[in-house]
């Protein structure tokens, strides 16, 4: 079941905006126990939500590193999301209008602290796991670094440290594509929504990858009326539209490439030296937004971590999808 926080005070925004209201959706599945040692917080990445078990098919279950027999696991809805947290769509109370493209920018240290804003309402201090998956990866990555007394084991997968020039251009072109649709900008829920589907069309390319594509999306038939990879771009584009609205998308987007744990703090690896929790990297060996070889380098940087990878032909997917190998990793990890 889904729940909701309302922040009583105003939320001041890294690059010099505010939110006067702050409104936190987020769920959680187990029984926090009398000392509050056994949280585990997720955080989701780019068009996830606070729902874990809704995206992250058989974590959430006994015997697995997300136990809710064991854990109180907590996942909450990044700041922009169309998921319950305020975001694009949400009304501005300085006008009585939904905020639409003034929504006000804001990056992921503001996420962060959206994060710990919640942690205190619920009277959470020290968190035993730390889980980040791609973008999430960012968020857990960040607050690790801003506060490393206050978890005792982090796993990042798939993610870095920094938004490099290569996931920056590929938001930058899903951005593009937005910007294409002439109705993006009118004051309108469904502003942008075939622009939106371009740009989910070109982020699958990077998530899958040509061995993802290969292997599932291959014709049955010689000379179809339309190919088997052509009717899924088609599909995946309109599915995320009945889910998702191209503000917050665009939004979203635009937090993600201030990500960098160096600034202000003397550099990356100056920063990453600030983490003091018990670090497991997990690569992907096909991923080709976070490299294998680029989590290795980060893993190196990090004192203590340990690096284990997944094998999988799904790319940057493969954390999605690869939840056995995920568990075999991650569960031992955790409860050792």
């Amino acid at each position: 079941m889904i729940n909701y926080y309302h922040h009583s005070e105003p939320f001041s925004l890294e690059l010099g905006g505010q939110l006067d209201a702050l409104r936190i959706a987020y769920h959680t599945y187990g029984t926090l126990n009398a000392d509050k040692s056994n949280v585990i917080w997720v955080c989701h990445a780019l068009t996830g939500n606070s729902d874990v078990q809704d995206w992250w098919p058989h974590t959430v279950e006994e015997g697995k590193f997300l136990d809710p027999a064991d854990n109180f696991i907590i996942c909450a809805n990044i700041l922009g999301s169309p998921y319950g947290t305020t975001a694009p769509l949400h009304t501005n109370p300085a006008t009585g209008s939904p905020y639409y493209k003034d929504f006000p920018p804001y990056t992921i240290r503001d996420i962060v602290n959206a994060h710990r804003v919640l942690a205190e309402a619920l009277g959470i201090g020290r968190i035993k796991v730390l889980v980040g998956c791609s973008v999430g990866g960012f968020q857990a990555i960040e607050w690790a670094v801003m506060e490393p007394e206050r978890f005792e084991r982090l796993v990042l997968m798939a993610t870095d440290a920094i938004a490099t020039p290569w996931t920056i251009a590929i938001d930058e072109t899903m951005r593009m594509s937005i910007e294409a649709d002439p109705t993006f900008g009118d004051p309108d829920p469904q502003a942008g929504r075939k622009g939106l589907a371009a740009a989910r069309a070109i982020g699958l390319l990077s998530y899958r990858g040509y061995y993802g594509y290969n292997l599932t999306q291959k014709d049955v038939e010689e000379l179809p009326e339309i190919h088997r990879a052509s009717s899924y771009q088609q599909y995946q584009g309109e599915k995320l539209c009945r889910r998702f609205d191209a503000y917050s998308y665009y939004a979203i987007l635009k937090a993600f490439d201030t990500h960098d744990v160096g600034r202000g703090r003397g550099g990356l690896d100056a920063a990453l030296k600030r983490i003091k929790a018990r670090t497991l990297v997990v690569g992907l060996e096909t991923d080709i937004v976070f490299p294998p070889r680029e989590m290795q380098e980060l893993c190196s940087k990090i004192p203590g971590a340990v690096y284990g990878e997944i094998h999988s032909p799904f790319g940057h997917d493969g954390f999605l999808v690869e939840y056995n190998q995920l568990n075999n990793l991650l569960l031992p990890f955790i409860k050792n």
